[in-house]
């Protein structure tokens, strides 16, 4: 594919606004965490995380994540970093069709078929089919209709609840309007941790004709209603064949060669029914097709993979060269399939 550029405006407006956020206090302990980490000098790790994040489009976050205090220059352009990922959601995700993704509700509505479970929006007067829901599948997970990174998402067992009517009336109070049935997912997941549902993200591109998967990273629980790094959760990169490239980790320096909770050997995993999930995600990316860019979120059942939700701002999952021992990123992908 042609490359088609990104455009310096965007990049310059994505740059003011950082400019304009940027936490000093942050930055330097960004910088003093890479820098004991790798055994750098804090104060050259912070010039080069500024000059990186000002003139080679890394966030402050990515330069931790990555370890970017040990590679190369080329090994660092091999990277997608957020700002990157940003202008991309910016220029391929069309805004009258972003709210599809941005609203749960609507989300579930257009996606539904995709779902494979139940659930009801809690409306003034739906009490009684709230209660019936809830009691018909035991435990519910309820989500606010607009939240990231977990938040506004929260779980229920109908044999704890007493008064039907006052659940129902908080609900509405908190704005948790939407109610679902709890996803089963594969035994090979469950495996790994059974309390939570561990969704895999799927970053992929639909050009208009073809379907291109440019990274799949594996989200791990800790036993809460999400696998969200707000939740303790954690992930691995995985491979084109949806195996594990090495052990776990977080944006909050925990490596996990195990999981904590069940002693799974993380670089062990193999992500069932792959060709599933990508011909699942194929289907998928076809539904709202303005939307080009999408960080999918798709658990796998005993039954195949259903879809939790697509993410317009997609985000960036990459491998981190201290745990996995792998120095490159995906940007490759990103540009063959994509053209910039």
């Amino acid at each position: 594919m042609p490359s088609q550029g990104l455009g310096l405006a965007p990049r310059l407006r994505y740059l003011a606004g950082r400019a304009r956020r940027i936490d000093v206090g942050s930055v330097f302990e960004r910088a003093k965490e890479s820098a004991q980490q790798h055994g750098k000098w804090t104060p050259a790790v912070l010039v080069d995380m500024l000059w990186s994040a000002g003139f080679r489009q890394v966030g402050f976050q990515d330069y931790v994540d990555y370890d970017f205090a040990i590679l190369r220059r080329d090994e660092r352009a091999t990277y997608m970093t957020h700002p990157v990922s940003n202008q991309l959601s910016q220029k391929y995700d069309h805004p009258d069709f972003r709210h599809v993704f941005q609203d749960k509700v609507e989300f579930d509505r257009v996606f539904s078929e995709h779902l494979h479970r139940e659930w009801l929006v809690v409306e003034e007067g739906n009490a009684e089919a709230v209660r019936a829901f809830a009691q018909k599948h035991g435990t519910i997970v309820t989500k606010e209709p607009v939240g990231q990174a977990g938040t506004g998402v929260h779980r229920y067992h109908a044999a704890e609840i007493a008064d039907w009517a006052e659940f129902h009336r908080g609900l509405l109070e908190r704005g948790e309007l939407l109610i679902e049935e709890v996803i089963r997912q594969h035994a090979d997941l469950a495996a790994v941790c059974p309390g939570t549902v561990n969704t895999t993200r799927v970053t992929a591109f639909f050009d208009g004709e073809t379907t291109h998967i440019l990274a799949m990273a594996q989200k791990f629980g800790r036993g809460a209603v999400s696998d969200q790094m707000t939740f303790g959760g954690f992930y691995t990169m995985l491979d084109e064949n949806g195996h594990a490239v090495g052990p776990g980790y977080d944006s909050h320096a925990h490596v996990h060669e195990r999981h904590p909770d069940s002693g799974f050997v993380i670089a062990d995993f193999q992500l069932p029914l792959i060709d599933e999930v990508k011909a699942f995600v194929d289907r998928v990316a076809r539904v709202v097709p303005q939307v080009q860019y999408v960080g999918w979120d798709i658990v796998v059942t005993p039954e195949g993979p259903v879809l939790v939700e697509g993410n317009w701002g997609a985000g960036v999952y990459e491998n981190k060269p201290s745990v996995t021992g792998i120095r490159t990123g995906h940007k490759a992908r990103y540009r063959a399939a994509i053209g910039f």
